[in-house]
């Protein structure tokens, strides 16, 4: 099957509110949908660089693009992605990109959803959490909200502020949870090892379902010594940009591995890696970059086949203020994923 047709179509989309993390600031998602078209049928890709969360810039994104569409059409569909692997080595968002399209593409000929044609196994559901936002913002009303549309698992951003005055709105919003309710915390790099030490002293009375990145200085032993200290996972998400893969993972010196396909560079590559890392004993969390609706479904359905039953960072298509098509919503805490064939993505008018 050869491609006929290859389009990139630019999008730009408003955010319905402030997007804040200790790493950066964000009011639109802007990026690039892919479709790929062979034989009467589509696959989808979404690209979105966003530097923050370890991909390649913009402009390097848009070079990557320019260099597929000179080579795609004609070409044989299965063999795209092997034939241009040199040229997108350093563009990992352009490659989940084009994966994406073409494993959408492929699965839809095979007549299976996209989980299946990677794990036959999959189940038809995945468990995903709130994403509330700063701590700073977060009300009692959002918290409630969470609480009854039936999530377990409410993340919060953290490291905006002092430790002291974010302890103190942490512990009014635990005050507000249900027994089996939980915060997973995402400091984004924010403390140096000492502030991330006193803070810990804090967090071990509340109902903390794991902490992502704490460490502004990514440094395996201290990450270790702070997971001696609370029972709860500490998870590695930046920092795993510059670790060798083919390196020891338990040597991290965290329970957790929180993975961005768009950073990571593929749905295979991140399969394989989630499923090393929980051979190995390693929690696994796969999370969006704030994507369109193509690429949330995409993360939906390899969520789905790396078989981990920890909630996942995919409920987000609600920050989005408009979409380039339906996005996965989670009900009662999880993302119900269709047996249609492909991704599940449908294209509306950008």
């Amino acid at each position: 099957m050869r491609i006929e047709r290859f389009q990139i179509t630019a999008y730009d989309l408003p955010l319905r509110c402030h997007w804040a993390t200790a790493r950066g600031e964000l009011n639109r998602r802007r990026g690039w949908l892919l479709q790929v078209s062979a034989a009467g049928l589509h696959g989808f890709g979404d690209c979105a660089p966003l530097p923050a969360a370890g991909t390649e810039t913009v402009a390097a994104a848009k070079c990557a693009l320019s260099k597929i569409q000179t080579v795609a059409v004609g070409h044989e569909v299965a063999t795209l992605l092997d034939a241009l692997k040199p040229k997108l080595a350093a563009t990992p968002a352009t490659r989940w990109a084009l994966e994406c399209a073409v494993l959408d593409l492929l699965s839809r000929q095979r007549n299976v959803p996209l989980r299946h044609s990677l794990a036959p196994a999959a189940p038809n559901v995945v468990p995903v959490n709130a994403m509330l936002g700063a701590v700073a913002t977060v009300t009692p009303i959002e918290v409630q909200t969470a609480v009854a549309a039936g999530f377990k698992v409410l993340k919060i951003k953290v490291g905006l502020h002092d430790p002291v005055t974010e302890l103190a709105q942490l512990t009014a919003l635990t005050s507000l949870l249900p027994l089996g309710v939980t915060l997973r915390l995402d400091a984004n790099g924010a403390w140096e090892f000492a502030a991330a030490q006193r803070m810990f002293d804090g967090l071990a009375r509340l109902p903390i379902e794991s902490l992502e990145e704490p460490l502004r200085q990514p440094n395996a032993a201290h990450f270790a010594a702070l997971q001696m200290a609370v029972d709860f996972p500490l998870a590695r998400d930046e920092s795993l940009h510059d670790v060798n893969w083919h390196d020891d993972l338990t040597a991290l010196g965290v329970r957790r591995l929180v993975l961005k396909p768009a950073a990571i560079g593929g749905i295979r590559r991140t399969l394989a890696l989630a499923q090393r890392a929980q051979a190995a004993g390693c929690e696994v969390v796969i999370t969006s970059v704030i994507d369109s609706a193509v690429g949330l479904w995409a993360t939906a359905q390899l969520a789905a086949a790396s078989a981990s039953a920890i909630p996942h960072g995919l409920a987000t298509a609600e920050w989005l203020a408009t979409d380039i098509g339906d996005a996965p919503l989670p009900q009662h805490g999880q993302l119900q994923l269709p047996m249609t064939p492909g991704s599940g993505f449908s294209l509306s008018t950008i």
